[in-house]
């Protein structure tokens, strides 16, 4: 049995609006997006809502990148930010998981 959806065929969601990286890069704090999770894997990734937003945003554009570059220069910088606090973390020997 399938379900039905109340969205006309070939249409999508519209993505969650971006953030600017500024405020991304302020609010990004990964060891909370490892707590409160079930299964502990290194594939858990804190900016895993700014991927899923630049695929939606490909998704509802046809895929013309184009369009949607705030989206993946968001999830750069959200990436960038992390990494760099996971350097920082590791170097003042604070744990990183």
């Amino acid at each position: 049995m399938t379900t039905r959806t109340t969205e006309q065929p070939g249409t999508f969601p519209e993505p969650p609006p971006v953030d600017s990286p500024e405020v991304k890069r302020r609010n990004l704090n990964y060891r909370e997006a490892f707590q409160g999770r079930e299964t502990v894997s290194k594939f858990i990734d804190p900016c895993e809502g700014a991927s899923k937003a630049s695929y939606a945003c490909l998704n509802k554009n046809n895929f013309d990148r184009n369009k949607c570059m705030e989206y993946f220069e968001a999830y750069r910088d959200c990436k960038a930010a992390w990494l760099q606090q996971r350097r920082e973390d590791r170097q003042a020997g604070r744990p990183t998981k």
